[in-house]
């Protein structure tokens, strides 16, 4: 364990090397005397941009010194601190930092413990502060238990993305935020690029708030929505969504219970969009109808480089020989992952002699399906 004397030595001789601009001090047991060492060289410091911390112990007094090094320091672009047991009082001090700060452009604040009130805070400096473009919040926990950042935080931060006119990141996993004000955001909000709402319990009426969002925005590429329970409904919604939306390119619905009725959904969706490149529907309750259309989506869709159909029990040996058929046709798919799916031996070697012609796909994922020995050999 470094002391606070040993972390300012350590700080000051790396900071002062006239050359160094990346600091990675990642895992290696500090605590928060060597924290705040550190956060005393940083308000001197005029050398280093990037400073790695993740998963060391730091707490939050530590915290607080490096939010107030924050406010003073003009080098630093880049700060990790994911899982360092920061609590509400560091998180409320990063906020007031970021309304001062002009450099720092990427924060990283997940797996920590910061809690309602400070969410509520960070959400509030995004509106003042113009230099940030990620923010990494996930799993912010009140507790080691899951006792997230709530639906105050949601809106706080849909007022901030009302606001904001740099932020293109934002980290928001395993939160419970709710989120339908963020949707109404997303609708009117130009510069997010990238939005990560995994594990947020979102419900329904939530999606298909977020699915008339994605009708509207035209700066969103990639949205991250799994392990959200969402169900058929609001599987379909986002399907509808996709007939629409013409900017998104990367689209997580993975662990949803999405069924045959979203699969079809999505199947038809992929026929008319044009801009989806990667499509992760995994670990869902698919049949074999719904895997039929999707390989039929196949014949048609131009622009689907990688597409997960993984942990998908129900598509069956008939969806196998369907997505045998579809390889045939297919010229831009470059990534199929079909692991664990139950397609068996026919199926098997009838993706073997697809492969024999289709001269796009470089990965084809088909373990754990009950293949006939020759098909393996053919597919690996």
């Amino acid at each position: 364990m470094l002391s606070y004397e040993a972390g300012k030595v350590l700080a000051k001789t790396l900071y002062t090397n006239p050359t160094l601009n990346y600091l990675d001090l990642s895992s290696k047991d500090l605590y928060n005397g060597a924290g705040q060492g550190i956060a005393d060289s940083l308000c001197n410091n005029i050398t280093s941009t990037n400073l790695n911390l993740e998963g060391n112990y730091l707490g939050d007094e530590a915290g607080i010194a490096l939010a107030m090094a924050l406010s003073k320091n003009i080098t630093l672009i880049c700060l990790n601190l994911k899982s360092n047991r920061l609590g509400n009082k560091a998180g409320i001090a990063f906020a007031e930092a970021l309304c001062k700060n002009a450099t720092l452009t990427d924060l990283k604040l997940g797996y920590n413990w910061l809690g309602k009130s400070a969410g509520n805070a960070l959400a509030e400096s995004l509106c003042k502060n113009t230099m940030l473009t990620s923010l990494d919040l996930s799993n912010n926990e009140l507790d080691l238990v899951w006792n997230y950042l709530g639906e105050s935080t949601g809106k706080a931060l849909a007022e901030a993305l009302y606001k904001n006119i740099t932020l293109t990141y934002l980290y928001l996993l395993g939160n419970n935020l709710g989120v339908s004000a963020l949707a109404k955001a997303l609708c009117k909000n130009t510069t997010l690029t990238n939005l990560d709402l995994k594990h947020n319990y979102l419900g329904v009426s939530v999606v298909k708030a977020l699915a008339e969002a994605l009708c509207k925005n035209t700066t969103l590429t990639n949205l991250y929505l799994g392990h959200n329970e969402l169900g058929a409904s609001a599987g379909i919604a986002l399907a509808k969504a996709l007939c629409k939306n013409t900017t998104l390119i990367n689209l997580d619905l993975s662990w949803n219970k999405l069924n045959k009725s979203a699969g079809k959904a999505l199947a038809e969706a992929l026929c008319k969009n044009a801009t989806l490149t990667n499509l992760d529907l995994s670990h869902n309750m698919l049949n074999e109808s719904a895997g039929k259309a999707l390989a039929e989506a196949l014949c048609k869709n131009t622009t689907l480089t990688n597409l997960d159909l993984s942990h998908n029990e129900l598509l069956g040996e008939s969806t196998g020989k369907a997505l045998a058929k579809a390889l045939f046709k297919n010229t831009t798919l470059t990534n199929l992952y079909l692991f664990d799916n139950n397609f068996g031996k026919s199926a098997g070697k009838a993706l073997a002699k697809a492969l024999c012609k289709n001269n796009t796909l470089t990965i084809l994922d088909l373990r754990n399906n009950n293949l006939s020995e020759l098909a393996k050999k053919s597919t690996s």
